[in-house]
């Protein structure tokens, strides 16, 4: 089993008329497991090195959010029984798959086509559980963006700053997250 084949189980998923929660964390918690702590190590120095462009009044909560709540997720996705087993937004999930095998395709490219890099598969595992098991935004509330600038909770909707920034980018996961752009800004 090849981290890349978590995209075939995700495929053969789309044709049922119906995902449930149990459907998509069989396929996670499979993947989850060819994730070794030294693949979150390596997760954890490329995500710093990618933090070095950061602005420096930000880089150290940029850090702190991205390395807690996406490495640390392959933990919680592994432990994770209590959920409710209900069915997915699967017009979101079906439309996030094209995403996915794009990441696969442009992490493999900065590799230079490694197969033992990791990220890809976290990014897809991490994109996946945290919007259709936790129905959580990807970036989570709290996260800062420049000009002061967070992820925030109102009136029980999850709102972001800069989604919109990311509509004409086709690799941004913000595509399939479920925060709403923040309405005044």
């Amino acid at each position: 089993m090849e981290p890349e084949d978590i995209l075939v189980e995700l495929r053969g998923l789309t044709p049922q008329k119906e995902i449930t929660k149990d459907d998509l964390m069989i396929i996670l918690k499979k993947y989850a497991r060819l994730i070794s702590v030294y693949d979150l190590m390596l997760a954890s120095a490329r995500m710093r090195k990618d933090g070095e462009f950061v602005h420096a009044s930000y880089r150290e909560k940029y850090l702190e959010i991205y390395i807690k709540y996406f490495l640390l997720r392959m933990k919680e996705v592994l432990a994770k029984d209590d959920y409710d087993h209900s069915a997915i937004d699967k017009t979101s999930f079906d439309e996030s798959i094209p995403m996915h095998e794009r990441t696969f395709e442009k992490e493999r490219e900065e590799t230079f086509g490694t197969h033992d890099d990791k990220f890809p598969l976290i990014y897809v595992i991490t994109a996946l559980y945290t919007t259709f098991i936790l129905e959580e935004p990807i970036h989570p509330v709290g996260s800062e963006f420049p000009g002061n600038l967070k992820v925030e909770k109102r009136n029980g909707k999850y709102l972001c700053p800069v989604k919109d920034n990311q509509k004409d980018n086709a690799n941004a996961v913000c595509h399939m997250c479920l925060a709403e752009q923040t309405p005044d800004i």
